[in-house]
C-alpha cells in the first residue's frame, strides 16, 4: 500500500499522468479531433474513387466519339435528339406525380 502511494507521488508520474490528459482530452488537437478527421479522410478517399472512375468513364467515351463514328452517331441521336431524314422521332418523357392540395371537388 505504502509503495503504490509514494509510485503515485512520483514526479516523474505525475508529469506523465499530466501530459496524456492534456495530450488526449484538453488539447486542440485532441483524440476526438483525430477521429473525426479520420472519418473525413475515409470519405474524401471514397469520393475521390468515386470522381477518378467517372473520370477514366469519361475519357473511354470521349476516346470512342473521337474514334468510332458509330458511338458519334448514337451519342448525337440520344442527347441531342438527331434524325435521318426520313425518320421521326417521338420522345417519352417521364409522367410527373402531381401531388393533391387536399382540396376535393
Amino acid at each position: 500500500m505504502l509503495s503504490t502511494i509514494k509510485f503515485f507521488r512520483n514526479k516523474y508520474i505525475i508529469a506523465l499522468t499530466a501530459f496524456i490528459v492534456l495530450m488526449l482530452f484538453i488539447d486542440h488537437n485532441d483524440i476526438f479531433v483525430q477521429m473525426d478527421r479520420q472519418k473525413q479522410l475515409k470519405a474524401l478517399l471514397i469520393s475521390k474513387n468515386y470522381y477518378q472512375q467517372q473520370i477514366d468513364q469519361t475519357k473511354k467515351n470521349l476516346s470512342d466519339l473521337q474514334n468510332n463514328s458509330a458511338a458519334l452517331e448514337k451519342y448525337a441521336r440520344e442527347k441531342y435528339l438527331l434524325k435521318k431524314d426520313n425518320e421521326d422521332v417521338f420522345v417519352v418523357a417521364p409522367q410527373i406525380e402531381q401531388k393533391n392540395s387536399g382540396n376535393k371537388q
